[in-house]
């Protein structure tokens, strides 16, 4: 049996999703909540501490308990990595159309703001045992957000690893100035003669760190899911490694597997 603060949640929660209480709109004062439904202010703040963990509402200083916008949803397929290979050799201007983030939420480029750091790093155990190199062999570590232009918080953040001297084939790649790079990571390793054969992800799920929450914009008891993604060409090589820390309350993680027929 429902214990009372989850059917005072319950309610509250229905009336959000009904359209009863539409984003931005206040809800009654806690004080008026323990009026409703005759109920301590206790489980009142139990109710609401429900929905604040879900992300339904959000305590804003001076206004209350507000229900907060539903965030853009991420729809990431794993059919978009032959999308961004058909798309690799494609013309720039072919290329600067349309990019995987797009693909993955449907907006268009002029809905999002992006942003790109570049640094040089040295493989630790973990990564050079992924790439099969010794420990402090020199790698082009990448950084990447994108946001939604009506949004605070980034989709995710990523950080891209590529063999620095591998990247050093074409300058461009080095120059974080050449940021969004039509047609992504795909063409640039297209650009040094590079063809991916296939990609292995790794998808675990944990509760975030203090920098994750505040740099994804999350609510309390909101996990995190970690993508690692390993790139390897068709010498059987690992290219790139790319870790991505996305939100687990506005990312939706969809695999289609083709199955040969009887």
């Amino acid at each position: 049996m429902a214990k009372v603060y989850e059917r005072i949640a319950d309610d509250l929660r229905g009336q959000i999703r009904t359209g009863q209480l539409q984003p931005g709109a206040r809800l009654p004062a806690e004080t008026k909540l323990v009026e409703q439904y005759k109920k301590s202010l206790p489980t009142i703040r139990q109710a609401l501490s429900t929905l604040a963990a879900e992300g339904l509402i959000e305590k804003q200083h001076g206004r209350g308990n507000i229900v907060r916008k539903p965030r853009r949803l991420v729809e990431r397929r794993n059919d978009r990595h032959q999308w961004e290979k058909d798309r690799a050799r494609e013309p720039e201007a072919k290329r600067r159309e349309t990019g995987a983030t797009e693909h993955d939420t449907g907006l268009s480029v002029s809905d999002l703001v992006f942003s790109a750091e570049y640094r040089t790093t040295k493989a630790g155990p973990d990564l050079a045992a992924v790439f099969d190199v010794p420990e402090g062999t020199q790698l082009l570590e990448r950084v990447f957000q994108t946001r939604y232009r009506e949004e605070d918080a980034p989709f995710n953040v990523s950080h891209s690893y590529l063999p620095y001297d591998l990247a050093a084939g074409n300058p461009d790649l080095l120059d974080e100035s050449c940021e969004p790079w039509p047609g992504g990571t795909q063409n640039q390793l297209h650009t040094v003669g590079i063809e991916l054969d296939r990609i292995v992800e790794r998808i675990t799920a944990r509760p975030p760190t203090v920098e994750e929450v505040e740099e994804l914009g999350l609510t309390t008891g909101t996990a995190v899911l970690v993508l690692r993604k390993i790139c390897i060409d068709i010498n059987d090589r690992v290219v790139e490694v790319c870790d991505v820390t996305l939100p687990g309350d506005r990312t939706e993680m969809v695999f289609t597997t083709p199955l040969a027929r009887w």
